[in-house]
């Protein structure tokens, strides 16, 4: 019996894991809701905040029982162990496509043979992979019952990890590292469209001033104390960190004079210290490294460790002008090094950085999805079949 195919297809869900804020992952499900503005909107819980909700054109999730589960708004992280279970419940029996935004349990929802299951993979869960030991150090989770507890707990999301990688059709990564990653935890090849990146939000700024950037969150894997523990070595560099989190306190206390904390900043004025920097520094091992190429969009070359998603926009082919300077140890030896191998650069070219972004503008990210499921269309259940 021959299967017919549908195209396009006739209903079409996407599931995300939460919707909380509006950060990368939700750019993301923006653009596939631009895709298709008629899918429904599944997440295991929808506290979003109604000024970004708007930037979803107000479309409200359909949500799971953690949504009502006590101090699931402040707490939802805490309901990790049930989170397997309530995606497990969403009812997507009546789409035909699929599309799940996933970083910890999206892609675990429950397909039959006739649908397509796109999993657009932010990575796979780092904590419950190869960062389990760095996370139980951090949490200090290493000795006693709730290590052991914690240890189990890592186990049985491992366990139901890969058994629900079997039930994607199609794996998406964001990066080729990401993508590595993917075969590496779950045995299967994924294809690479980038994130969508608002590169026309970031206007190109040639004339650049006298002081680096380094803005991120204040948690321990993004190194923001390698950063400011290198620039307090060099006094004659200044830097400015924007960023704020449970590491800032600390990280302060490596500081120097050349160096300033602002904390959090709204978006403009971010955006204007990314076309002033004369270049941006970015430490951690990424899956992708949004700000990374929002810094490039506005002119302003990068100083990377050389490891991770962030390669996907630090580099570029010759014969075009280089947009970065890649250190590949996590030392301060190692970018005190890259600082001054970008010193010692004749030139930085602001045009050809901003053309290195424009490779991450959302309608290649639209081209690529839509290549991706035209190849894999669903099976059209609505007709009978021959």
């Amino acid at each position: 019996m021959a299967k017919t195919l549908s195209t396009p297809p006739r209903r079409v869900a996407i599931v995300h894991e939460w919707l909380v804020t509006y950060a990368g992952s939700e750019r993301v499900v923006r653009e596939l809701l631009t895709l298709f503005p008629e899918a429904d909107l599944f997440a295991l819980v929808d506290f979003l905040p109604d000024d970004d909700r708007k930037k979803l054109f107000g479309k409200r999730a359909k949500t799971s029982f953690i949504q009502s589960l006590p101090f699931a708004r402040s707490k939802y992280r805490s309901y990790l162990p049930l989170m397997p279970l309530a995606v497990e419940q969403f009812d997507l029996s009546a789409y035909d496509l699929i599309i799940s935004s996933s970083h910890a349990v999206a892609k675990g929802v429950l397909t039959g043979p006739d649908q397509t299951h796109i999993c657009y993979c932010h990575t796979p869960a780092r904590y419950a992979w190869e960062m389990q030991h760095q996370y139980l150090r951090e949490s200090g989770l290493i000795r006693g019952v709730k290590s052991i507890l914690a240890r189990a707990l890592l186990h049985y999301i491992r366990l139901w990890d890969y058994r629900t990688a079997a039930g994607v059709d199609v794996f998406v990564a964001n990066s080729h590292y990401v993508a590595r990653r993917i075969q590496k935890t779950y045995g299967r090849n994924a294809m690479v469209v980038h994130p969508p990146v608002d590169v026309d939000a970031f206007s190109l700024r040639e004339t650049k001033e006298n002081f680096y950037l380094a803005a991120s969150r204040m948690v321990p894997y993004k190194r923001m104390d390698l950063i400011v523990k290198a620039f307090a070595a060099m006094p004659e560099r200044r830097l400015v960190v924007v960023g704020e989190g449970p590491e800032l306190a600390r990280i302060q206390k490596y500081g120097a004079e050349n160096i300033s904390f602002l904390g959090h900043q709204p978006e403009p004025a971010l955006r204007d210290y990314l076309q002033r920097a004369r270049a941006f520094v970015f430490a951690a091992e990424e899956d992708f490294g949004i700000l990374a190429v929002e810094a490039l969009a506005c002119g302003t070359p990068l100083i990377a460790f050389g490891r991770g998603g962030v390669l996907d926009s630090a580099t570029v082919p010759p014969p075009l002008p280089p947009v970065s300077v890649l250190f590949h140890e996590q030392t301060v030896d190692s970018l005190i090094q890259a600082v001054e191998q970008f010193e010692a650069a004749p030139v930085w070219n602001a045009q050809a950085c901003r053309n290195a972004a424009a490779r991450f503008h959302p309608r290649n990210f639209a081209a690529g999805i839509t290549a991706i499921i035209a190849a894999n269309p669903p099976y059209n259940r609505h007709v009978a079949h021959d």
